[in-house]
């Protein structure tokens, strides 16, 4: 009954939400933009859930589906390879084309990572996937940019509005599905899998088919992710994609929130998201010091995420 309750309750605050852009104002003002910021990184803190969290595997290259993503968007608007008036405007099929780019590299670097190593080493391997595919771009050339990477075409849309709407939909949804995956045969496989390999596997659970499965679905959620912000900046460059914090964003909002639980990442994206608003606004200066004294406050006296000291 509680968790019904919950459900119900979230449907209204989403519902709530894509009202927003019907304000009078709103599109224009901070909150919008901050509102938009808030849902981009509960997609990818939701994202790294279902593989670190769920699933026990730390990984360190999200910043390569990320970009992959964002990437694949711009090829597609510099190709003009659905036509030439693509670019001004939202295509669902490109952002979910993007998501399963960064899904099928998942696979090609996941088998291999996930069949051989295990624990610091998978993590290592995945971030040295990140920095090979963030130096691939750099070294792309005329093809993906090089280090200034692919300015495309600004949009017909006058505000956030389009983007806002994706981006709840986007980390709406996803919430959803993660809760809707904890309570399913698949989701108490991948946490058996998480707790104790050796069990998972004695009770017939493939452990390396699970493992791959989560992490390619992690992949894709934050290629749509990447591809999403890639629609909003209308400039895709390594340094603004692949670089180290779309790795570090979501670990960190995952985990200051709780990892493993449905609302963790969702609890930790907005707190971290108005800790760094808060911290380039007033404290521009001190931006980095301000966020870093903020984050280790919290994992002093919380070190188990806030929704996790919430169930206390």
């Amino acid at each position: 009954m509680r968790e019904r309750i919950t459900v119900y309750l979230g449907g209204v605050v989403v519902l709530g939400l894509a009202m927003v852009p019907f304000v009078p104002g709103a599109p224009d003002s901070y909150l919008f933009y901050f509102l938009f910021l808030f849902f981009l990184h509960t997609a990818i803190a939701q994202s790294w859930n279902l593989v670190a969290g769920f699933t026990g595997q730390i990984s360190l290259g999200q910043h390569a589906f990320f970009g992959l993503g964002a990437y694949t968007t711009a090829l597609i608007w510099q190709r003009q390879l659905f036509g030439e008036s693509y670019g001004y405007y939202f295509d669902p099929l490109v952002l979910i084309l993007s998501g399963l780019v960064a899904g099928i590299f998942a696979l090609m670097v996941g088998f291999p990572l996930l069949a051989k190593l295990r624990g610091d080493y998978f993590a290592l391997g995945t971030l040295g996937f990140g920095e090979i595919i963030r130096v691939a771009f750099v070294k792309g050339g005329q093809f993906t940019g090089g280090p200034f990477g692919i300015i495309m075409p600004s949009s017909v849309y006058e505000t956030l509005r389009p983007h806002y709407w994706v981006g709840l939909a986007l980390a709406g949804g996803l919430t959803y599905m993660i809760h809707r995956i904890r309570r399913s045969h698949f989701g108490l496989a991948l946490i058996s899998v998480r707790d104790d390999e050796l069990a998972a596997s004695s009770h017939g659970i493939d452990i390396l088919k699970y493992k791959l499965i989560a992490f390619a679905l992690g992949a894709v959620f934050t290629g749509i992710a990447g591809s999403l912000y890639g629609h909003y900046l209308f400039h895709v460059s390594p340094d603004g994609f692949l670089n180290l914090n779309w790795t570090l964003y979501p670990i960190l909002m995952a985990v200051i929130g709780g990892s493993g639980t449905v609302l963790g990442p969702v609890v930790g994206a907005f707190a971290m998201t108005a800790v760094f608003t808060l911290a380039s606004v007033s404290y521009p200066e001190i931006h980095p010091i301000f966020s870093g004294a903020v984050i280790i406050l919290v994992m002093l006296f919380m070190p188990n995420g806030i929704m996790r000291l919430a169930k206390r």
